[in-house]
């Protein structure tokens, strides 16, 4: 990893200029939108039907590990054939490559996702130490259409709650409800000044005390407590242990290991020195108040899996602890469909995405390169964040759920899209919002052939999968 000199130079990449083009009147914008139904009526976001020449979807998914770890690719595949919701979260790719060959969008852009699904979404500190609820995941962010994110963010909550034993209507009000808060807050949104939507967050105590009941508000209690658990000073004696009087991250092979190269040490320092100078200057000074310890490659996600992911155990000269996690950046999975990022380093296009969308971002977000070519961001690992758990919940606790979700999405799309716009073609009736049901039980259809058809690949001896649970 090799270090520049004393100076990061400026990156010569500008940000997405604003979307409001001459300065148009929010009423002027609104119609803008609204006209946009007479090329893309509402109702037609509902559609989704495979072409005949659709592509394999496994070989999308081989496709996708050309430059992965292929030691533990099949790790990838393990935790994939759990479900179709596995599946899903792991197809990103594949999903992107669906929508944008085969469903229509409206021309609005905003900074997206990518790999919009209900677990992206969950609690973490901001810098002042609040636990906030919003998005949480940005590996495959870009400028692209805004439709995407709803579709993928629907469909999510469709599979989880056939997965959960419910009823196809039921999921499909999950998807409704989610669409519905959605476009209600775009509304709302685009009636703030930019300021208000910049500052805008959910805090999750008031998510607690909008709990429609005593049972929900105890459970989002629960979590929060949990997440506020989710520190470095927990994670140590889990991750670590003394050995020589220092702590060393305890090999848990194939999840957790240390790298068996000579040269392994030297370049993981070399990336941190050039992600130091990627830190503003304030910040800089709280990194060199910690020393590096030990480093270790961890395994992560379903997506995620095989690309290059190292964690770093720092301590201060009393002991503090502080973890980082420093993952590979690969292209977006949006980039054939929406243009390549106007940033040369992607952990640079996930860091401007992960601040433009999130209401409140990690202090310690930055980015690195390799000396192999490879790129990185980095953050703090964990850090009070925790997702709520899919497995068990309930139609009404899916439906809340999407509503939170539905909201939180709104925000930040507005954050970098023209709100007016987006509001005026949704409009205030449920049409949209309908096609968006409508076209989550379709897709996650699509999701449940496209598990079996990974099932089938891994049976014929394809692929190759590793079930963890077996090690």
């Amino acid at each position: 990893m090799k270090v520049k000199a004393t100076r990061r130079k400026a990156s010569k990449a500008e940000p997405p200029k604003t979307p409001l083009g001459d300065f148009l009147s929010r009423k002027e914008r609104l119609t803008a939108g609204k006209a946009l139904r007479g090329i893309l009526p509402r109702e037609r976001n509902a559609a989704w039907k495979p072409p005949s020449k659709r592509r394999d979807p496994i070989d999308v998914l081989e496709e996708s590990n050309r430059d992965r770890m292929a030691e533990v690719v099949p790790i990838r595949y393990g935790r994939m054939l759990r479900s179709p919701f596995a599946f899903l979260r792991g197809s990103a790719g594949l999903m992107a490559y669906d929508l944008a060959t085969t469903t229509p969008n409206t021309g609005l852009r905003v900074q997206a996702c990518g790999d919009c699904h209900l677990v992206n979404f969950g609690m973490f500190a901001t810098a002042e130490r609040n636990l906030v609820f919003d998005m949480n995941d940005f590996d495959e962010t870009l400028p692209a259409p805004w439709e995407w994110d709803v579709k993928r963010l629907g469909t999510s909550f469709v599979v989880a709650a056939r997965a959960n034993g419910c009823s196809n209507a039921e999921a499909r009000d999950a998807a409704i409800a989610c669409a519905r808060s959605y476009r209600r807050h775009m509304r709302e949104c685009s009636k703030k000044s930019p300021l208000d939507v910049w500052y805008e967050r959910m805090d999750m105590q008031a998510v607690i005390e909008r709990a429609p009941d005593v049972k929900t508000r105890k459970k989002r209690e629960e979590m929060a407590i949990k997440a506020r658990q989710r520190i470095g000073e927990y994670l140590v004696p889990k991750l670590s242990t003394a050995s020589g009087g220092r702590r060393r991250l305890m090999d848990q092979p194939p999840i957790l290991f240390h790298l068996a190269e000579k040269d392994g040490d030297k370049r993981f320092r070399e990336g941190l020195a050039d992600y130091r100078l990627s830190l503003p200057d304030s910040v800089r000074v709280l990194f060199d108040r910690y020393r590096l310890e030990d480093w270790a490659i961890k395994v992560v996600g379903i997506g995620s899996v095989g690309t290059r992911c190292l964690v770093g155990l720092f301590f201060s000269p009393e002991g503090h602890p502080l973890f980082l996690q420093f993952k590979e950046a690969c292209p977006s999975v949006l980039a054939p469909y929406a243009g390549k990022s106007i940033y040369e380093n992607q952990g640079q296009r996930i860091v401007v995405g992960q601040r433009l969308m999130q209401s409140s971002s990690d202090i310690f977000l930055g980015w690195t390169h390799g000396r192999r070519g490879y790129h990185f961001f980095g953050r703090q690992l964990r850090d009070m964040k925790f997702s709520p758990p899919v497995e068990g919940a309930s139609a009404l606790q899916a439906k809340l759920y999407g509503e939170i979700c539905g909201t939180v999405l709104a925000r930040a799309h507005a954050k970098s899209g023209d709100a007016a716009k987006i509001s005026g073609y949704l409009g205030k009736s449920d049409v949209f919002d309908q096609a968006i049901g409508a076209f989550s039980l379709a897709y996650a259809d699509q999701t449940v052939r496209d598990h079996a058809a990974l099932v089938k690949a891994v049976k014929a001896g394809r692929i190759k999968a590793l079930v963890e649970e077996d090690l």
